[in-house]
């Protein structure tokens, strides 16, 4: 968005300059009409010549889970108190401490003005409000239940965020010795044991088969290193480019549900999603097929979207929750005895809901389990390195000790 100067006097008549990003003029002098200000003079900032790229150029700001959190609770208290809509916006575009959101609510506000509701002007943001987001505002929009609705946002948001939080925490202590342990590796292949095979042949005796397949390695990681680099660069750029494919992310996202150990947990976490996010859209009024669709492109994960979405085919021919759902082989028996009693009673919202609060119960438990159990397996790891260094560097030098001692 463009970039305005401004000059105008607050409710004492004091001088105030500043800049403000906007569309146009008007909607600066809007924005400090708003704050009680009186425009006296805006202007396009002129960028200086030469200044190049600036800090937000080389590092734009994200709208975090965090921002989007505040920014729903703010919402709910606004229009729970009663406040107009684009009074709330105006001060939240104001307040909000993150620039490119900011930016973004003086859009929507623009765009409310124009004539458009509140779920229209959001979903111009997508890469910022999901379809889902977006779906529930329009619902709340239609039912007049808005503050209800951001609550809702507000809470799932957190949780959502707190869960990935979580399981981030659980697997920084493993990548982390995961890396240790493949920088260690590189340096004793490129530097220790070389210095040691020098050692070895000076002494032209034969090795054991450890220490020989030692070098070797060695050797080879030494005189190849820059094609073993390359090769691994285009194994990574391949691999991303692969994942950024239809094909490849459907892939990667059911093999992701397989990973050992925390596959599981995977699984768990997006039904327990699934499971929330199916019970806030029945909840809230939206039609079953709208509601599928919806909910699945939230889950962010294509197999799981494929199956889900693939529901929809059995209920327009009349077939139950139930039956469809037991026909994507993707839910468990306590899922699908649930649905079940949930259509037999009509509150299959209400039973949803605390299936899902069962599995991130579940998942929050595994999750503190989760550093305990690869640690056992990092120790093997690093147990088998020592020893096989152990084997192949000390062995022949305890050999070439002997020798040394008898002659």
């Amino acid at each position: 968005m463009p970039l305005f100067r401004y000059k105008a006097r607050d409710r004492h008549g004091d001088a105030i300059n500043g800049t403000l990003e906007a569309a146009s003029s008007d909607a600066v002098a809007a924005q400090l009409l708003e704050g009680g200000m009186t425009p006296v003079d805006i202007s396009p900032a002129e960028e200086k010549a030469g200044d190049g790229l600036s800090l937000r150029d080389l590092f734009p700001s994200k709208v975090t889970d965090t921002d989007l959190i505040q920014f729903s609770r703010q919402m709910h208290s606004l229009t729970k108190a009663g406040v107009p809509m684009l009074s709330a916006l105006h001060g939240l575009a104001r307040s909000t401490r993150n620039p490119l959101l900011a930016s973004t609510i003086a859009e929507v506000v623009q765009s409310l003005e124009a004539g458009r509701d509140l779920a229209t002007s959001l979903g111009e943001h997508r890469d910022i409000f999901s379809l889902f987001y977006v779906s529930m505002v329009r619902i709340g929009e239609t039912t007049g239940q808005l503050d209800d609705i951001f609550m809702q946002l507000g809470n799932y948001l957190e949780k959502d965020k707190r869960t990935r939080d979580q399981i981030k925490s659980a697997l920084r202590y493993p990548a982390f010795v995961i890396m240790a342990i493949v920088v260690a590796i590189a340096i004793l292949n490129l530097f220790v044991i070389p210095t040691f095979a020098r050692v070895f042949d000076s002494f032209g005796a034969e090795l054991p088969l450890a220490t020989q397949v030692l070098m070797a390695t060695s050797r080879f990681t030494v005189t190849h290193w820059p094609e073993l680099l390359v090769l691994l660069l285009a194994l990574l750029l391949g691999a991303r480019q692969y994942v950024g494919t239809e094909k490849g992310r459907y892939n990667w996202h059911k093999w992701k549900l397989k990973l050992p150990l925390a596959g599981d947990i995977i699984y768990r976490a997006t039904l327990a999603r699934f499971m929330r996010l199916f019970a806030m859209s029945t909840r809230a009024g939206v039609p079953l097929i709208t509601a599928l669709t919806v909910v699945a492109r939230a889950l962010d994960n294509d197999y799981v979207e494929q199956r889900i979405l693939s529901m929809q085919t059995g209920i327009e021919r009349g077939e139950s929750i139930t039956q469809t759902a037991a026909a994507t082989g993707l839910f468990d028996a306590l899922v699908m005895q649930m649905m079940a009693v949930g259509e037999e009673t009509g509150s299959i919202d209400t039973l949803l809901a605390e299936v899902g609060e069962f599995y991130e119960a579940e998942v929050a438990y595994d999750i503190e389990r989760l550093s305990a159990r690869i640690e056992p397996i990092l120790t093997v790891v690093i147990a088998v390195i020592v020893l096989v260094l152990a084997l192949g560097v000390f062995l022949p030098m305890w050999s070439l000790a002997d020798v040394a001692i008898k002659n």
